[in-house]
């Protein structure tokens, strides 16, 4: 089976450490990138990620940004996306799911409470 492939933009090089250790731990490909620009870059690179994990808070290009770039390319239309951020209003919440994002995770997340959510977005994971 191949392997699922996981892009990580967060601009928290600790956060990325730890997110990318729990997927990894389970078998998961893992991309990273410090903020929306720069997962842009990878994308039109070629990069095809199975999932999406950003953050919201990130310089040049916000989450909201990014996944609303994401969505407008035709590729990656039905491509998971998933937040995982400090925001927790819901008005941000909204901001995020009419961009185009498919889940919304509030920071502090524990490893299995991400794969958890992983797995739903992720069938047959």
């Amino acid at each position: 089976m191949l392997k699922k492939t996981i892009l990580v933009v967060d601009d928290s090089a600790t956060m990325v450490m730890s997110v990318r250790g729990s997927l990894e731990l389970v078998g998961f490909e893992v991309e990273t990138a410090a903020d929306g620009a720069k997962a842009m870059v990878k994308l039109a690179g070629g990069l095809k990620p199975d999932l999406i994990i950003t953050d919201i808070n990130m310089p040049n290009m916000d989450g909201i940004a990014f996944i609303k770039e994401v969505r407008a390319l035709r590729s990656f239309r039905f491509t998971p996306i998933l937040t995982l951020t400090t925001e927790s209003q819901a008005e941000k919440r909204q901001e995020g799911k009419a961009a185009g994002a498919t889940g919304w995770m509030v920071k502090p997340v524990s490893g299995a409470d991400l794969l958890k959510v992983i797995k739903q977005l992720l069938p047959g994971t």
